[in-house]
């Protein structure tokens, strides 16, 4: 019986070893897949979630080693697009239907996770202090830890792969485990040619001249309102500006956490206009939006929204730029 049993222990404790060793080799081969990985192109299903509402964008990535990035995303409903593009000039957010970019001196894409770059969520995999494994038939399943620092909701990641380590999907979780983000790869191929002329935004700008621009609004029909406000803090006043074409809205609220909302209507440019900012890109639901320590700006719908507070951190920031909508105010 004693040979027995020391035989089903060791048979258990091999098993179990197989086990962490199976992981162990598949992330070694991942870290290996990134050292090896020079460019890589990519397209997919991207959904935002909040509350009950969900936002949609066709995604398409080109990367090149050296920090070359251009990321198309494109609005499924609106068919509003705009492009993330980082070369060695700096990082831009371009709109082609305004003929517009902001322009960043930034560290993007390094500072977060990025859940349509996959050579971030391989870096994930290997850097989470509270990484799973599990494997079935056909797929490498990890849950590790997300890092999205301007929005501390975002936890958790559950990351899929083929047993060629190919990413198929990733989702994003907040600390309820309810799913905020979603992204379905289509297509992935690793050191595929890539032309230098893709990360060049003089070849964007002449790109854009067939785009139709359609985004510019002349009147601010509705005052649209955030639908969360901080404890402690009330709208006390509004006020309608006209400009030389179109009109601005600035809302002033105060309290515990006082701050300005200016609503403002876009104009089309003739002439592509390089606008340089403070701040990240941020993907804010329909839209990327521009975030620095006190501020946040976006374009949406035609009007351009710029949020502003001494005193709120980025993710309050965040969190009242997320929740605006067209609602009845009660002041």
């Amino acid at each position: 019986m004693k040979k027995v049993y020391l035989l089903l222990m060791v048979s258990f404790l091999f098993l179990v070893g197989c086990s962490k060793n199976s992981e162990s080799s598949i992330v070694k081969d991942l870290k290996n897949k990134i050292k090896d990985m020079d460019t890589y192109y990519l397209t997919g299903d991207l959904k935002i979630f909040n509350n009950k509402d969900e936002y949609n964008y066709d995604v398409e990535v080109y990367y090149k080693k050296d920090d070359f990035y251009r990321v198309n995303l494109i609005n499924k409903l609106n068919n509003h697009e705009q492009i993330i593009l980082k070369n060695n000039d700096g990082v831009y957010v371009v709109t082609p239907s305004l003929n517009k970019s902001f322009k960043f001196q930034s560290n993007w894409p390094n500072e977060s996770s990025q859940i349509y770059l996959i050579e971030s969520l391989y870096n994930d995999i290997c850097t989470s202090e509270n990484r799973e494994f599990k494997s079935n038939d056909n797929e490498y399943i990890f849950d590790v830890d997300a890092n999205y620092p301007n929005n501390s909701n975002l936890v958790k990641q559950t990351l899929v792969f083929d047993k060629d380590l190919n990413i198929k999907s990733a989702k994003v979780y907040d600390d309820n485990n309810s799913l905020q983000m979603s992204m379905e790869f289509v297509e992935v191929a690793i050191n595929r040619d890539i032309d230098d002329g893709i990360f060049n935004l003089d070849n964007i700008i002449r790109s854009m001249n067939d785009v139709d621009n359609n985004e510019s609004v002349s009147s601010i029909d509705d005052i649209i309102y955030p639908l969360y406000v901080p404890s402690g803090t009330v709208l006390i006043d509004e006020e309608k500006v006209s400009k030389t074409e179109g009109e601005r809205i600035i809302l002033t609220f105060d309290g515990e956490k006082p701050f300005i909302l200016v609503e403002e209507t876009v104009d089309s440019l003739d002439e592509f206009m390089i606008v340089p900012t403070y701040g990240e890109p941020y993907l804010l639901l329909d839209t990327v939006a521009s975030l620095s320590n006190n501020s946040i700006t976006w374009v949406s719908d035609g009007i351009e929204y710029y949020l502003v507070s001494d005193v709120m951190s980025q993710i309050e920031l965040v969190e009242i730029a997320s929740s605006i909508t067209k609602i009845e105010y009660n002041k």
